[in-house]
């Protein structure tokens, strides 16, 4: 089978012939009909800011696909049902994976990043990880479903406890904050102020349901946004941008007893506010990270449902031989896309 696989930051990907593993017990292989270029790729290939414990291996984490073979022990699955992959591998053992939260299981592997990915005509890797892919749902839309939908949904709607009515800013209005912007108005929010530096960006946003649009381009984000509140403040704050500046912001546009998600992730130290303002104005600020199989089968369930209009998360899709243009691409962020999504059964 091809896979693109990774050896060095800055480097492009290497399609090679690799031979699939065949199925262990409790294993299936799945045939990758689509996988989405999310930041982290980007993060790890083109800026090299997340080193690998080990190279060369295969990029690729928002995946869907048919299963192909099925190992013994598995009873739940078959050859050719639809699928969404659960990018985590837990331990199955620990307080973390006892209560759902396998993304912080300290013995999880991630796909793309400590075990092979999806960048490829298959994969295998347990059946705990499959998730029912109904057939309201493409392969391409099924594929981001499992992080750059459920990763939002998890910070708007988990972390964030955003109720109706409440007003609601996302700074950072690419893959993530624009499925954030959608969760808000699926959840009722008064409304919903898009912050970005992009032009771009800020127009998607408006298209996604926005109701404001801040350019932070044009300085004091925080400023603009309190301004389109009367002075007030947001209820929630919710930073998909991973860098200082941005989560600073997203701190100062709170009203008293506000609250900011941190779900950005970077390299970045972030500082609280003086603690006079802080404690005096009691505002929470909580980190959300990925999301739980729970909530990947709560979106699948509500983009079947059509409750949640996925329909221009997809901006591109491209073949597996284009994989490094698509990483270039996205990086550049040319067109402002949303999702390039690799499907490796396209010619």
């Amino acid at each position: 089978m091809r896979a693109a696989r990774f050896y060095a930051p800055r480097e492009p990907l290497r399609l090679e012939e690799v031979r699939p593993a065949p199925p262990g017990p409790g294993e299936v292989r799945v045939e990758i009909r689509a996988c989405g270029i999310c930041g982290t790729d980007l993060h790890v290939a083109v800026e090299g800011t997340i080193p690998l414990p080990s190279t060369p291996i295969v990029l690729g984490h928002e995946a869907a696909g048919t299963v192909a073979e099925v190992g013994s022990g598995v009873g739940s699955w078959q050859a050719g049902d639809r699928v969404a992959i659960f990018p985590t591998v837990a331990c199955g053992a620990c307080r973390a994976c006892r209560v759902g939260r396998d993304v912080l299981c300290p013995e999880a592997q991630v796909l793309g990043i400590n075990r092979d990915g999806a960048f490829a005509d298959s994969i295998t890797l347990p059946a705990s990880c499959l998730v029912p892919l109904p057939l309201e749902i493409s392969f391409p839309v099924g594929a981001i479903l499992a992080d750059a939908v459920s990763t939002a949904y998890r910070a708007v709607a988990r972390r964030g406890r955003l109720e109706p009515g409440e007003t609601v800013a996302v700074f950072g209005c690419g893959g993530l904050g624009i499925h954030g912007i959608k969760v808000a108005r699926l959840l009722s929010a008064f409304r919903i102020i898009a912050v970005d530096v992009r032009r771009g960006a800020l127009g998607r946003a408006e298209a996604a349901g926005a109701t404001d649009l801040v350019d932070a381009a044009a300085g004091d984000a925080a400023k603009q946004v309190r301004a389109l509140t009367g002075g007030v403040g947001v209820d929630l704050a919710v930073e998909f941008v991973g860098v200082r500046a941005s989560v600073a912001e997203a701190i100062r546009s709170l009203r008293r007893g506000g609250r900011a998600v941190v779900g950005g992730v970077g390299g970045d130290r972030v500082e609280l506010p003086p603690l006079r303002s802080f404690v005096g104005s009691e505002l929470s600020v909580l980190a959300s990270m990925g999301f739980d199989r729970e909530e990947v089968e709560t979106v699948i369930r509500l983009t079947a449902s059509g409750a949640l209009d996925l329909s221009a998360s997809v901006s591109e899709v491209i073949p597996l031989d284009a994989v490094n243009e698509g990483f270039q691409r996205a990086f550049a962020k040319e067109g402002d896309p949303i999702r390039i999504v690799v499907c490796p059964g396209q010619p």
